[in-house]
C-alpha cells in the first residue's frame, strides 16, 4: 500500500501555487529533477496520476484534486503545531492572530486587547480584516485563532461565545429629513443612497432583518471600507448608513451625525467570538474570551 509523506503534500500544494514543477521546486528548495522524481514515485506506488501534463502547465486529475484538498486541511494543522511547539520550547505562549468579520468592531477590540496585552506579555496579537481571510474557513485552516463576527456559521468543531451586545441603527447626517424621528420604516428608505461597509447584502441587517421582508430596495447602494470616510459621507448629505448605535454616538459631535432605531422594536445584535473546540481549553485563548465576556458583563 502506497504511503503518503508530508513532503508528496507540501509538493501538490506548492505545484498548485505556482503552476509548475520549476517554481515548485524552487519555492520547496528542491531541484527540479528531485521533485519530478518524487512525483513520479509516489505516482507509481499510487498507480495513477496526479496530474494532467498540459504543455509547460499542469492540471490536477481528480485522485490529484483529492490529494490537494488533503493537503490544504492538513499541512496547515502541521505548520501551525510546529510554530507552538517552537515557541513552547522559547518559553513563549505564542501569537493570537484574530480574524475580524466585523468592520465597526476596532474600537471594542481595542478595550479587549489592551489589558489584554499587560496581562499575558508572552503573547503577540495579531489582528486580519476581512479581506485577508476567509472566515469559517480560515478557522478551519488554522489561519486564525479567534474570529469575531456578528453572524456566527456553527459548524462542527467550532464553538462561538456572545460577547458584545448593541443596537443596529440608521445613520443620518444634518438637516436629513429623518433626523430627529423616534424610528424609520423600510419606505423611508426606499428613495436614499445606503452607504455600508463591503459586505454582501444577504448578510447585512440592513437588509436581512429590515429592508428585504418589507419589500423594499434604497434607491442605491454604495460601500465603503473605511469608518471614518463613511460617517464623513453621510455628514456631507451622500446617504445614509446603518451602523452600531454605539458607533455612532461615540462619532455624533465630530461627524454631525445621529442615528434612528430601524423599526418601532429596533433591530437588537450580538458579536461573536469564534474559535475551534479543541483550543477552547489553550490558557491564553480562554482568557481572552473571558476578558470580552468580563467586558459585556460590565
Amino acid at each position: 500500500m502506497a504511503s503518503i509523506e508530508r513532503i508528496h503534500l507540501e509538493i501538490i500544494r506548492a505545484v498548485d501555487r505556482h503552476g509548475s514543477l520549476t517554481a515548485a521546486a524552487e519555492s520547496l528548495h528542491l531541484t527540479q529533477s528531485a521533485l519530478s522524481h518524487a512525483v513520479r514515485k509516489l505516482e507509481d506506488r499510487l498507480g495513477l496520476a496526479l496530474w494532467h501534463r498540459e504543455g509547460r502547465g499542469l492540471r490536477p486529475t481528480q485522485a490529484g484534486e483529492h490529494l490537494l484538498a488533503v493537503a490544504r486541511r492538513l499541512l496547515p494543522q502541521l505548520e501551525h503545531t510546529e510554530t507552538r511547539l517552537a515557541q513552547f520550547a522559547r518559553g513563549e505562549c505564542g501569537t493570537l492572530r484574530i480574524g475580524m468579520e466585523c468592520h465597526p468592531c476596532y474600537q471594542w477590540l481595542l478595550r479587549i486587547v489592551t489589558p489584554y496585552l499587560a496581562a499575558w506579555p508572552a503573547v503577540d496579537v495579531d489582528v486580519k480584516q476581512k479581506f485577508q481571510f476567509g472566515g469559517i474557513g480560515a478557522l478551519y485552516g488554522y489561519e486564525i485563532d479567534l474570529l469575531v463576527t456578528p453572524d456566527p456559521l456553527y459548524r462542527q468543531g467550532l464553538a462561538f461565545e456572545p460577547v458584545f451586545d448593541y443596537e443596529q441603527v440608521l445613520v443620518v447626517g444634518p438637516g436629513h429629513r429623518l433626523r430627529g424621528a423616534d424610528h424609520v420604516h423600510p419606505e423611508d428608505v426606499r428613495g436614499e443612497t445606503l452607504i455600508t461597509y463591503p459586505v454582501d447584502a444577504d448578510r447585512l441587517d440592513i437588509y436581512t432583518r429590515f429592508l428585504t421582508p418589507a419589500g423594499i430596495a434604497p434607491k442605491r447602494h454604495k460601500t465603503i471600507e473605511t469608518t471614518d470616510i463613511l460617517l464623513q459621507m453621510v455628514a456631507s448629505g451622500r446617504g445614509v448608513a446603518a451602523l452600531p448605535r454605539w458607533l455612532v454616538e461615540e462619532n455624533a459631535a465630530r461627524f454631525d451625525v445621529a442615528a434612528v432605531k430601524l423599526g418601532p422594536e429596533g433591530v437588537s445584535k450580538q458579536i461573536f467570538l469564534g474559535l475551534r473546540e479543541t483550543e477552547a481549553g489553550i490558557d491564553y485563548l480562554r482568557a481572552f474570551v473571558e476578558l470580552a465576556r468580563a467586558h459585556r458583563a460590565g
